[in-house]
């Protein structure tokens, strides 16, 4: 061997010592010390990206390059328990942890909602043919027209009409001839065919006004003028000029546009907060910044199966005429909630409302003024009235909490020592309202929770093996990256059991946090990259393995 051959003999060994001696200072895990007892005031610095990586000292982490932080050491005044870490003040502040304390309060989610604005049904009118026979006159001529209660709309010919005002001026007449001498029967009789007569021309569409004319001048017509029932806009024209009609048939839609329906579509999981004579916010596209307001009317009792949502109605005053039919809008209804998700309203507490029409409200039992439908009671439409701070539900706030699966995780902050403690713990959440979950189960009044750093505590938790949000019963820990070969695990295990006390890849002191199986034994390595390198070409390193020593492939 020559001089330059041993030089770089010399080279190889010296590189080979140096990067032992760096992996076992970036991945040795702190707890173990030279003895084998753990030291009180020693810290252990991760990266919260990769929390396999432990160090003794502030650094970098090797994988990602960011600032590796300061966990707790094993070395606590009091014994923690399976589901409990503690960190140090420094490392809460770089943590950035927040609390929030558990309470009892009242509070409101606000459900978003779509829809249009369409006609109130109950406000459409149809101007149809009383008697049948020929139009010979429309006073609208065009759809869109606005007209007053009264306005002239249709001036019919019917024959039919012509027979009736006969037997009306006969009947009139009757009555005027009856003699004081006239038995009292014949009077009745008489004055009974003429209120028919007169009884049959309101029938056929003449008013008050048309018949007292017909009275007067004792001469009968041969056409009739139909009114507007109401005011409102003409929003269909059925027929034209010299159409002929019969009994029934539609000339004119007329629709009052006062008051207008919103129709909204609300998806099927915001049903708990609905009930029925909320109020309702909107805003129209139109009308950019500009607020309105209604009423909920109906709720559909049948659930779209193509959209899984809920139809609902509300009424809308629209007095100045602004809203317009068809019209796209934005909606939001807000709800306050109680305990068990039911929605508050103590302007409701002892109220009656008629079931058809929300805006009647009463103090007492009665009868709807519009509809003659008997009152009910506001708790029977689904409200809770009182307001008793006991009604209040126990909330947290939303971001408190870690779900995964059917399991909700909270972190509960248990000690206010210089070293707070936090504990995991596993509750059963009731529905979200806003900002806030519903507490059912698992947290009491005045507890405090993390509501910011929550998964870096997790992630502390898992590196222990500690029972965390994706491990309920604890013992495995993440790995940095993928491994495609390896199983690698991270529960202690007994001294008695580790078998290699040196890593087989670098030859540096092995990591119990770092292992695999292999052929059904435990193999133990410095970092998770020597196990990788050892599955890529596992005969390189058989002869390092004692209890491989005496087998092939």
């Amino acid at each position: 061997m020559n001089k330059l051959s041993i030089i770089k003999l010399i080279l190889i060994i010296t590189a080979s010592f140096a990067i032992g001696y760096i992996i076992r200072g970036v991945y040795l895990p702190t707890d173990i010390s030279t003895n084998g007892q753990s030291s009180e005031t020693q810290k252990v610095w991760i990266c919260s990206m990769h929390p396999q990586i432990r160090q003794s000292n502030p650094g970098k982490c090797p994988i990602c390059f960011m600032d590796l932080i300061p966990v707790e050491t094993p070395g606590h005044k009091q014994p923690l328990g399976s589901r409990q870490i503690s960190f140090s003040q420094e490392a809460l502040k770089l943590m950035e942890i927040e609390t929030s304390p558990v309470q009892r309060k009242f509070v409101e989610t606000e459900i978003r909602l779509t829809g249009k604005i369409d006609y109130d049904e109950s406000r459409i009118k149809h101007i149809t043919a009383w008697v049948p026979g020929r139009i010979d006159r429309l006073y609208v001529d065009f759809t869109g027209t606005r007209v007053i209660k009264g306005d002239h709309m249709v001036y019919l010919y019917s024959p039919e009409l012509i027979s009736a005002q006969a037997e009306f001026l006969q009947a009139f007449g009757a009555v005027q001839n009856i003699q004081n001498q006239t038995s009292e029967f014949v009077r009745r009789t008489t004055q009974a065919t003429l209120e028919a007569a007169t009884e049959k021309l309101k029938l056929l569409g003449l008013d008050e006004k048309q018949i007292e004319e017909i009275q007067n001048t004792g001469r009968s017509t041969d056409n009739i003028t139909i009114n507007s029932p109401i005011e409102g806009i003409v929003i269909e024209k059925h027929l034209s000029q010299g159409a002929y009609v019969q009994t029934g048939t539609k000339i004119y839609t007329i629709a009052d546009l006062s008051e207008l329906w919103v129709k909204l579509d609300a998806y099927e999981s915001d049903m708990m907060w609905i009930r029925y004579g909320q109020e309702v916010e909107f805003t129209a596209e139109a009308y950019p910044g500009e607020v309105f307001k209604g009423q909920i009317i109906f709720i559909s009792p049948t659930l779209d199966t193509a959209s899984r949502t809920i139809k609902l109605r509300a009424n809308v005053p629209n007095p100045s005429g602004k809203l317009k039919p068809g019209m796209f809008v934005r909606a939001v209804l807000r709800s306050a909630v109680a305990q068990g998700g039911l929605v508050m309203d103590p302007q409701m507490a002892g109220k009656w409302v008629c079931p058809m029409h929300p805006s009647v409200i009463e103090n007492s039992k009665d009868i709807c003024p519009i509809c003659q439908m008997d009152l009910v009671t506001a708790e029977s439409l689904g409200y809770i009235t009182a307001d008793l701070p006991d009604e209040a539900p126990l909330v947290i706030p939303a971001t408190a909490v870690l779900i995964t699966g059917k399991r909700a995780v909270v972190y509960v902050q248990v000690s206010y020592e210089d070293r707070p403690v936090f504990e995991g713990k596993e509750i059963i959440l009731g529905p979200r309202a806003g900002d806030y979950y519903l507490v059912k189960e698992g947290l009491a009044e005045g507890e405090v929770v993390v509501t910011k750093g929550n998964f870096k505590i997790d992630s502390a938790l898992q590196i222990q093996a500690k029972p965390s949000m994706m491990s309920p019963e604890g013992g495995t820990a993440p790995a940095g990256h993928p491994h495609s070969h390896a199983d690698m695990k991270s529960q202690e295990q007994p001294e008695s059991e580790i078998e290699q006390t040196m890593c087989p890849v670098m030859n540096a002191p092995i990591n119990k946090n770092f292992y695999t199986e292999y052929r059904g034994k435990k193999v133990y390595f410095c970092c998770p990259g020597c196990d990788e390198e050892f599955h890529r070409n596992p005969e390189k390193y058989l002869d390092k393995l004692p209890q491989f020593s005496n087998h092939k492939h």
